[in-house]
């Protein structure tokens, strides 16, 4: 072959860069194979195509490749399936050039044709000939670089590390081809596990990335580390080191050491440079984060700065750092070899521009892969993070017999996560330190994790805090933010992570997460936490926090439920009427129901001993038949009577114990006037209805729902809606489980839940808000000829408007009566009316306004026309018996029309006299 000549080659035709590239891409059977191109130095997924170097004018396709980074991964991916795939054998008048790793001349890889045919052309070649593609290297390179090279060729002694060939003896080098041997002396590779970079079968390790997927590139430091390995050994270099780009907290960007300074040759972490010349090379790499271009010092001894003392050995002599680009354009970080090595004679060297090539486009390779195995490394943590903070919050959820179990579940649940050794949480005494020394802690959770082959057991240890170090955590508590430190002076201590512990109310730290001695699983060696570990352990410190504030929530609540349970005592202590009020009730003779006159619908309470009230109660228990139906306990109907009446507030002008007894007795004398009530109902419903008028408003506090919520009384927030309704119900639950009272002992399970719900219905039906929502249905009812009272439905509806009825009857009442009960009413409305006008500032409605007293007739008018009248006028029509009660209602209708035209002619007589 003759010098700038390819075999099976013609010359170029004069076509334009267009057909060119055409006409490749129709061909069948390109002499180029493999993805070795790629790899040139002179190739760059940043830079412009070359005319003459590549096919065709590419300029507008390479930009379309990096903007379309992902087709070009997989286009290269399925190219470099081909390159690993069984060569044809060499024919021995075509032998391949040995080329060693640190060869970077040899830009393409051109296969010898087996057929004989010379009619290719250079159409089927991406460059025109080997002269062409060698001119600009060699263009930039002087002739001592060149004797440089020449001192890299693969017969030179290597270390067994990076040595891939073995040659059998040394050859004069090609003054076309540097590092590579003359074509006339041909030179078998003894063993060959991989091709050297820039053969056709392309460069290992970039093949590797580009075929390999993202799953088999493996973390982002091992990525990093064998970029940095494979580099060194090209490079010849006797160490190197690579950080990445991040984020400060205030936003700016830092370098992230992720391969430390490594003597290359060893594959150790490089002690041969002292701390002033790792901060001296640091400050290089800086320079090139900032300013984006490559720094290559050829003699780094001239730079007094390098100087730095008298030991040869650690001194530095030639630095190459290149920056780590994104696809964008973006640094996302440097790169950095030092000394390199002369395999010739092992002398030091200067990088030359053809190094900082070929590391520059291996960086390039690097960066375009970096962020997608980032961002797919990110995915696995963030899959890992979403599992621990649902065993953390499965945790949190279950039911924990103490604070420190509740500890020792979470923390056991994030150590297999990050790999620690041994993980305390620290909580703090309350009492306030001056300085950081004086802060104590009063206890401590201390967990270790042992490696069990791929699975870790998880114990928790009894430590006391004098034998747990808490400066770290004193340090953590103080600063109030997480610590991470990699190494410790302490030698049992590797690395180690503090989180503080917020209480979300307060920001108060509440204590201290600790993680200790990161092991690495693969290596079984230690190594520092990293990003993704800390915030694990601020998701941990966050349940922590949630878990202190559930552990408090829950003693409080324990705290309260005492509480209540001692209020609940008091409460039935004073409710439970006397022993011998209970005995003198249950030894007395209780009249006849004629002789109390409860059967009589104009019924008073009015002048009546209070002890015949208890026995007139007492006695519709016994007329109604309950007391044998249900087998109620005599004794505990009497104490049940008794401490009902108790309930009731006798300050209350209107709504105490003889309203009560007068709705009771109403119900009564309905249920005793015809069969035909009681026949629609079941002893049951008649057994809850009684309750229900009995203590439907127990407990009444003399103002209204609407003030009890304006005025946002704990019953408002306890309840929400008819609030003193519910506060009845529950306080009629109260008495009825109270020991001695519980009248509903003989029923059964079914029987008693269903009584229950009767009652409960029936009190909350006496909020007049209820009764206006459903008596329109209860009207229409009362328009039929006939009414179906089987309906669970309809005897409901039935039985909140008969507690309606018998709750309004006092308007039902003689003149007398009606009359001094509305002045109760009215003296209870005004008071609630005067607090309105004090506490709230504001007019209260006309009934509780009291200089609207004067209109107290006309108002009772209207109150019987819209609420009480057309009830009862329903009621009489679905039973005629109850008719004394429309009848009773209208009469004192006009008995108030007359009250107001008498009061407006009084005034009048005044004026005349």
């Amino acid at each position: 072959m003759e010098p700038g000549s390819i075999r099976g080659a013609s010359p170029a035709p004069a076509a334009g860069p267009g057909k060119s590239f055409r006409r490749i891409a129709a061909s069948d059977s390109p002499i180029v194979q493999g993805t070795g191109w790629l790899f040139s130095p002179l190739w760059s997924p940043r830079c412009k195509a070359r005319s003459g170097e590549f096919v065709g004018d590419l300029s507008s396709d390479q930009a379309w490749l990096d903007d379309h980074s992902d087709f070009t991964r997989e286009y290269f991916s399925r190219r470099s399936s081909t390159v690993s795939g069984p060569q044809p054998e060499m024919s021995p008048m075509s032998p391949r050039f040995p080329r060693s790793i640190s060869d970077h001349s040899n830009l393409l890889t051109i296969v010898p044709h087996r057929r004989k045919s010379t009619s290719l052309t250079s159409s089927h070649l991406n460059v025109s000939s080997s002269a062409d593609r060698l001119n600009p290297l060699t263009s930039n390179l002087s002739a001592h670089e060149w004797m440089d090279h020449s001192c890299h060729s693969p017969c030179s002694p290597r270390s067994p590390r990076s040595s891939r060939f073995t040659f059998t003896s040394c050859r004069p080098l090609s003054p076309l081809c540097p590092c590579s041997p003359c074509p006339s002396h041909v030179l078998a590779p003894v063993a060959t596990k991989t091709a050297a970079c820039g053969r056709g079968e392309g460069c290992p390790w970039m093949v590797g990335l580009l075929g390999g997927g993202l799953r088999g590139m493996g973390s982002v430091a091992e990525l990093c580390q064998e970029a940095v390995n494979h580099s060194g050994e090209l490079l010849s270099a006797e160490s190197g080191s690579l950080s990445l780009v991040g984020k400060d907290c205030g936003g700016r960007s830092n370098l992230e050491e992720v391969v430390p300074l490594t003597d290359l040759r060893s594959s150790s972490e490089s002690s041969l440079y002292s701390h002033p010349h790792q901060e001296l090379l640091k400050g290089v790499m800086e320079c090139v984060l900032a300013t984006g271009s490559p720094i290559n010092l050829r003699d780094a001894s001239e730079d007094p700065i390098f100087n730095v003392h008298n030991n040869q050995s650690s001194k530095i002599r030639t630095v190459l750092s290149v920056p780590v680009k994104n696809h964008r354009g973006e640094v996302v970080g440097v790169v950095v070899m030092i000394n390199k090595r002369n395999v010739c004679d092992g002398s030091l060297s200067a990088f030359t521009n053809m190094d900082e090539k070929v590391l520059s486009n291996h960086m390039d390779m690097l960066g375009m892969v970096l962020e997608n195995i980032q961002l797919y490394e990110s995915s696995r943590q963030e899959a890992k993070r979403s599992q621990a903070l649902i065993e953390m919050a499965q945790v949190l959820s279950r039911e924990h017999h103490s604070f420190e179990a509740l500890l020792s579940k979470m923390a056991a649940t994030i150590m297999p996560f990050t790999h620690a050794q041994f993980c305390t949480i620290f909580i703090p005494s309350d009492q306030k330190a001056a300085t950081d020394k004086e802060i104590s802690f009063s206890r401590v959770i201390h967990l270790e994790c042992e490696e069990l082959g791929s699975t870790c057991q998880i114990y928790r240890r009894e430590r006391d805090i004098s034998d747990v170090d808490p400066s770290y955590a004193r340090r953590t508590l103080t600063a109030m933010e997480t610590l991470n430190m990699a190494r410790s002076p302490e030698e049992s201590i590797r690395s180690i992570i503090c989180c503080p512990v917020r209480n979300e109310r307060s920001e108060n730290v509440i204590a201290v997460c600790q993680l200790m001695n990161k092991r690495n699983r693969d290596s079984g060696e230690f190594e520092a936490f990293n990003w993704y570990d800390e915030r694990l352990l601020e998701d941990l410190a966050v349940y922590c926090g949630l878990a202190l504030q559930y552990v408090q929530a829950v003693q409080i609540t324990e705290v309260r439920r005492a509480s209540i349970q001692v209020t609940q005592e008091v409460l039935a202590y004073h409710i439970t009427a006397a022993e011998q009020d209970i005995q003198a009730l249950q030894e007395v003779t209780i009249p006849p129901a004629e002789s109390l006159n409860i059967l009589d619908f104009h019924f008073s309470d009015f002048g009546l001993p209070e002890d015949q009230t208890t026995q007139a109660t007492v006695r519709m228990f016994l007329d109604l038949n309950l007391v044998q139906e249900f087998n109620i306990d005599y004794k505990s109907l009497c104490q049940w009577v008794l401490s009902v009446r108790r309930g009731y507030r006798s300050n209350v002008p209107y709504h105490n114990w003889s309203h009560a007894l007068s709705t009771a007795q109403s119900m009564f004398a309905m249920l005793m006037a015809t069969d035909q009530l009681q026949n629609n109902f079941s002893r049951l419903e008649i057994l809850a209805l009684m309750i229900a008028t009995l203590n439907h408003d127990i407990d009444h506090r003399g103002v209204s729902n609407s003030y009890i919520e304006r005025s946002q009384q704990p019953l408002a927030q306890l309840y929400g809606h008819s609030s003193l309704e519910n506060h009845h119900y529950n306080l009629c639950m109260f008495i009825l489980n109270n020991n001695g009272s519980q009248i509903l002992s003989g029923l059964s399970v079914e029987e008693h839940k269903a009584v229950l719900h009767m009652i409960k219905r029936a009190i909350l039906a006496t909020d007049l808000n209820v009764y206006m929502q459903r008596r329109k249905d209860f009207f229409t009812l009362a328009e039929k000829s006939r009414v179906n009272w089987k309906s669970e439905k309809q005897r409901d509806l039935l039985r909140s408007m008969l507690m309606t009825a018998s709750d309004l009857s006092a308007i039902t009442k003689p003149w007398p009566e009606q009359k001094r009960i509305a002045n109760l009413v009215a003296m209870e409305f005004f008071a609630q009316g005067d607090k309105e006008r004090e506490e709230f500032k504001i007019k209260p409605i006309d009934i509780m306004n009291r200089e609207n007293s004067t209109r107290l007739p006309y108002m009772q008018v209207e109150y019987i026309d819209e609420i009480c009248y057309p009830l009862y006028k329903a009621v009489s029509k679905l039973f005629d018996t109850c008719s004394p009660l429309m009848n009773a209602c209208e009469k004192n209708r006009e008995n108030w029309l007359q009250f107001a035209e008498e009061a407006e002619k009084e005034p009048h007589q005044s004026g005349s006299d």
